[in-house]
């Protein structure tokens, strides 16, 4: 956004003067109906629906009996219909209860997106457990603090030795992990696929001991599928522990239920009208280990009987050839892979015109991405944001009319969004006021496990406390400004990282970018720019701090600018500003090496 000095000096003291603000609400009231998003829903939406309380497994159940020849997933090539998934997911779910899953045993999922994902997913709920989403890149220290603080007994994860020997410690010295079940990465390929992975790949599978403790897939599923059909209370069990993304701290387990998980998957259904049921295929390549990937790819795609096309990695390369001969209508991701395929240089040579619309959440979509995705490929792409403690979609900008870059669009139906005073989380804003993001709706966790002081905190005044920084336009539209913590508090300005990069991304070299504050003796904090340039592009900091002269106020400009070959990413595609910080911190205590010749630094 170009902004000039006086504006920007004007928008900071307007900031710093909101939460003093009352616009003639009395501190703690609720907003009331009519809600200023109702008025720029889309047509046929009503945001007074009512979504009842369901086990989330209706949602397999209920594409199976309306599509049971349809395709249901397709992985290298190797496609599998919705029938034989169900058969599947029941004969492991009698094989679960057999290792005596039931109510309130944790199953942990360490896997990537396969077939086995989906299928264990569902087996494990139906058998009347908790689901456990383990991340399968952690490192081995993290994943054994995540098996004590759930209390999960059994394991699910692949045969290759990158992710085993990660857990094979566990097995040996940790009694409160009972089972690991053991998955052939070579039995869901193709035959040609098949054969070659055992030849090329076979220093890669783990050697998995013949005890006790390890049970094959195949093992799992050896019997006729006749499980006990579990009784389940969605607004009550817990279908899924959901980590947070540990950016503050040791990551959270968040209580999701069933009611949860269905409303939230039936309220992303319900805001695409034009959704064709039966008939759509979505590119899963977002983790489904991840609330975003597990909702709006497996969840949300079952629920409205679509493909799901499953990708283990992102690679710009093989999701342009993805898209181009599976003809995927729905892709689900985050900035960093559309920032990614915005890079390609052999974009224009792949056919993406199956696609209806694209999605992105899971951090900021800068305006500048966003526009160059739907120029280079001709798709919509549309903002939407939330997190893991909201299952977690909150607000979705709409698909078709309405859209409005650099937003997060409005509030999805049964969701209120409330921005309330830093400085007391009791006072309700009025519209265009900054504050915390609120969030109530069905959609909203039960509570962190095993955190009761934690719960106590977020959900002050019986509203979901984000850590988010935002505001509600006249319109109800939602913008995400910063998160709290990111905040750059600079010689007694407040600075919005975000609003920061959002400029430094107008300048056509740069390819990604993340703004943090570092300490600073005099000023307490100042801005500093972490820079990745396009392939082939240069850049001088002195040129680009010209090129930002007149679009920033004096104190947003970056103070540091460091240029880098690429920026840290967390386990989704974020980039991860805590490791940045870290590692600026790390260099602060080591002589400062020589700068780069073509960075300007």
């Amino acid at each position: 956004m170009l902004m000039p000095l006086t504006a920007a000096l004007a928008r900071s003291v307007r900031a710093a003067l909101a939460p003093f603000r009352r616009r003639g609400r009395a501190a703690g009231a609720p907003m009331e109906r009519p809600y200023p998003w109702e008025k720029s829903y889309p047509a046929g939406v009503e945001w007074s629906a009512v979504f009842e309380a369901r086990p989330l497994t209706r949602l397999l159940d209920d594409a199976v009996a309306a599509w049971p020849d349809n395709f249901c997933l397709s992985f290298r090539g190797r496609r599998t219909r919705y029938r034989d998934v169900a058969r599947m997911v029941d004969r492991a779910a009698k094989g679960f209860q057999a290792l005596g899953v039931g109510k309130g045993i944790k199953v942990g999922l360490m896997l990537p997106n396969t077939p086995y994902t989906v299928i264990c997913f569902y087996a494990v709920l139906k058998a009347g457990g908790t689901v456990v989403n383990i991340n399968p890149l952690y490192a081995e220290r993290e994943i054994e603090r995540q098996i004590a603080d759930s209390g999960l007994c059994i394991l699910v994860t692949l045969n290759m030795k990158r992710l085993y020997r990660k857990v094979a410690p566990r097995v040996q010295g940790d009694e409160r992990l009972e089972r690991i079940v053991v998955c052939s990465m070579s039995d869901v390929l193709r035959f040609p696929e098949k054969v070659l992975f055992d030849l090329l790949k076979r220093r890669e599978v783990a050697a998995i001991p013949k005890d006790d403790r390890h049970l094959p897939f195949d093992k799992l599923i050896d019997n006729d599928g006749e499980f006990d059909a579990a009784v389940i209370d969605p607004e009550t069990d817990v279908a899924v522990l959901q980590y947070t993304g540990g950016t503050t701290g040791f990551p959270k387990a968040v209580r999701l239920t069933h009611a949860n998980l269905y409303a939230n998957a039936k309220q992303l259904e319900m805001w695409a009208p034009d959704i064709r049921p039966g008939e759509e295929k979505i590119l899963g390549v977002l983790p489904l280990f991840h609330a975003f990937g597990m909702t709006a790819v497996m969840n949300l795609g079952l629920g409205i009987g679509a493909e799901l096309i499953l990708l283990p990695h992102f690679k710009s390369t093989e999701v342009l050839a993805t898209i181009d001969q599976e003809k995927p209508t729905i892709f689900i991701g985050v900035p960093t892979m559309f920032s990614a395929l915005n890079a390609a240089r052999d974009i224009a040579d792949y056919d993406l015109s199956s696609l209806g619309f694209c999605i992105s959440g899971g951090a900021p979509l800068a305006i500048d991405i966003h526009r160059r995705f739907e120029e280079r490929t001709g798709c919509i792409l549309v903002e939407g944001y939330g997190l893991s403690e909201t299952g977690p979609v909150c607000t979705v900008n709409p698909i078709d009319v309405g859209r409005r870059p650099g937003s997060a669009g409005l509030p999805l139906p049964a969701t209120v969004i409330e921005i309330t005073a830093l400085d007391n989380p009791e006072c309700v804003l009025g519209l265009g006021d900054r504050g915390e993001v609120c969030v109530s709706g069905p959609q909203v966790m039960a509570g962190y496990a095993n955190r009761a002081k934690e719960n106590i905190d977020i959900f002050r005044g019986g509203r979901l406390h984000t850590g988010d920084i935002g505001y509600l336009d006249d319109d109800g539209y939602l913008y995400v400004v910063d998160r709290i913590k990111d905040l750059i508090l600079s010689a007694g300005f407040n600075v919005y990282p975000r609003m920061v990069e959002e400029v430094i991304h107008l300048h056509p070299a740069v390819e990604e970018v993340a703004v943090c504050g570092v300490p600073d003796r005099h000023r307490g904090e100042i801005v500093k720019a972490f820079v990745k340039l396009g392939d082939g592009e240069e850049l001088t900091a002195g040129d680009l701090r010209g090129f930002l002269k007149d679009k920033l106020a004096p104190f947003q400009m970056p103070r540091k600018i460091e240029f880098r070959d690429s920026l840290p990413k967390t386990l989704i595609g974020k980039i991860s500003k805590k490791d940045l910080i870290a590692e600026d911190a790390a260099g602060r205590l080591e002589p400062a090496p020589e700068p780069a010749p073509t960075a300007g630094t």
